[in-house]
């Protein structure tokens, strides 16, 4: 038995097109585009900027956006050339299956199933706790035991605001693509609008002084300050950065998918790092880094020292816009990934099942609704974001690695995008995600191997079995 046998790319291609497996297209690059920015802008320019700077990289966590935008690049031309070749749902896990065989596929869409499910998850916990404060502002207090989960440090019942945005963004998903990209797109919009607000704004009450010294000289301890805490730092808030390779998860429901799929996953980079590095920029030079050590809302003590107490509400709102994208995005992608896993066979045959009307894998939103919407409410999930990140840079690397496999497998092949400079940037791709990967903590790789190890155990128990007898 051959776990390695490479599925041809006229194979997949072809397999895609199956009339009772086609999918809606509608989406054009500005569309893409958007959903790229949709899905990277959220709770993580927030919040892990302000913890990042105060516990590892001071204001040099500027650098550190730097460092996670030069593994996202080598990564989305990566991702680029795959999906102007492949253009198939299934983002990293159709890319795998093309170029390194099934259990390598196997291994990256169980992976990708830790990113997009996990990652809802607690970006809906996250949407919870800023909906909460959004109301307190206006006099509105809901139900404590109703806002937070029984493990949380003050236990209540049930999260009720954090499954209420599974359940809403599952049945905007199920009513269709472009439905879900079109309010995808009025919601950048806000959010993008908020963030600009918070640079401009912020730029005038810059204190030269909390930029000294902008590298802290390390305390010793690997992560903390110096090179390895900038590098700490950008393991953290790459998770700011995961989302945008779901841009590929959509390339089915392109117009063009050769043309707009690497448009949406660069444009989309591009812009948010951008916005990130000024974001990161004015609020180091408002807050001294040692002043966010152990403040969950750094941006909210950057707004108390302007003379504008209504950016608060303002900010506070973009996030919620800003998270609802997000969430909108990963369930977004788990159900595309889902899709071409099952229709391969890994995966029972509902999570490929289409919508007559709809033309959406409706089943699988269904499932994941429910499944994201519990762990939302009733699991201490927030400790499993940087199991988010591992994930994701694990997929990069394989994604950059196939890159490098499919050019010399198949030289010929056309390829409407071409990652430049091929294996360098490839390579420089690896290492730098795999630099992120080994800065993060024992217990983020514990989980991984864990999370991997389960997938072994489905892999050989179910999917392989399965696909062998389809194959019959």
């Amino acid at each position: 038995m051959n776990l390695f046998v490479r599925k041809p790319i006229n194979r997949i291609v072809q397999e895609s097109e199956d009339v009772q497996h086609t999918l809606k297209k509608t989406l054009g690059p500005k569309s893409l585009i958007a959903l790229g920015i949709g899905a990277i802008i959220g709770a993580g320019i927030f919040s892990l900027t302000g913890i990042a700077a105060a516990e590892n990289a001071g204001p040099a966590v500027v650098l550190s956006f730097v460092v996670a935008a030069i593994a996202c690049t080598f990564a989305g031309m990566c991702y680029s050339e795959l999906a102007s070749m492949i253009p198939v749902a299934g983002s990293a896990y159709t890319y795998a299956y093309a170029t390194m065989g099934e259990f390598i596929a196997w291994v990256i869409g169980w992976d990708l199933v830790l990113e997009y499910a996990v990652a809802s998850s607690v970006v809906a916990v996250s949407w919870s706790r800023y909906v909460v404060a959004f109301l307190k502002d206006f006099g509105i207090s809901l139900p404590a035991q109703f806002t937070a989960c029984p493990y949380d440090p003050t236990p209540g019942i049930v999260n009720v605001p954090a499954m209420l945005i599974i359940v809403g963004v599952s049945i905007l998903l199920i009513l269709g693509i472009k439905e879900s990209a079109n309010v995808n797109a009025v919601i950048v919009v806000i959010k993008v609008a908020v963030v600009l607000t918070f640079i401009c704004v912020g730029l005038h009450f810059i204190k030269p002084g909390n930029y000294h010294p902008f590298i802290p000289p390390n305390t010793g301890t690997f992560g903390e300050y110096g090179l390895s805490g900038i590098m700490r730092a950008a393991g953290i808030i790459f998770f700011a950065y995961i989302g945008f390779d779901s841009v590929s998860t959509a390339a089915q429901e392109s117009r063009k998918p050769s043309r707009d799929i690497p448009i949406g996953i660069l444009g989309s980079l591009f812009i948010c790092t951008i916005l990130y590095l000024l974001f990161a920029f004015v609020l180091t030079g408002m807050v001294n880094y040692k002043d966010m050590r152990g403040d969950a809302a750094p941006v909210a003590t950057a707004i108390g020292l302007t003379p504008y107490p209504w950016l608060k509400m303002v900010i506070t709102f973009g996030a919620i816009m800003g998270l609802t994208s997000v969430v909108l995005v990963m369930l977004l992608g788990q159900s595309r990934v889902f899709y071409s896993m099952s229709r391969d066979g890994l995966l029972p045959s509902i999570f490929s099942e289409i919508h007559p009307k709809f033309h959406t894998p409706w089943k699988s939103n269904l499932i994941f609704m429910v499944m994201v919407g519990l762990g939302a409410g009733f699991l201490p999930i927030s400790q499993l974001g940087h199991m988010t990140s591992i994930g994701t840079l694990m997929a990069f690397i394989i994604v950059c690695a196939g890159v490098i496999v499919l050019r010399y497998a198949q030289p010929n092949a056309p390829r409407p995008y071409r990652t430049p400079w091929v294996p360098l940037f490839p390579l420089l791709g690896i290492v730098v995600c795999f630099s992120m990967m080994y800065s993060l903590n024992t217990q983020t790789w514990l989980r991984l191997i864990v999370w991997l190890i389960i997938g072994m155990v489905v892999y050989f128990s179910y999917s392989r079995f399965h696909s062998r007898l389809n194959k019959l």
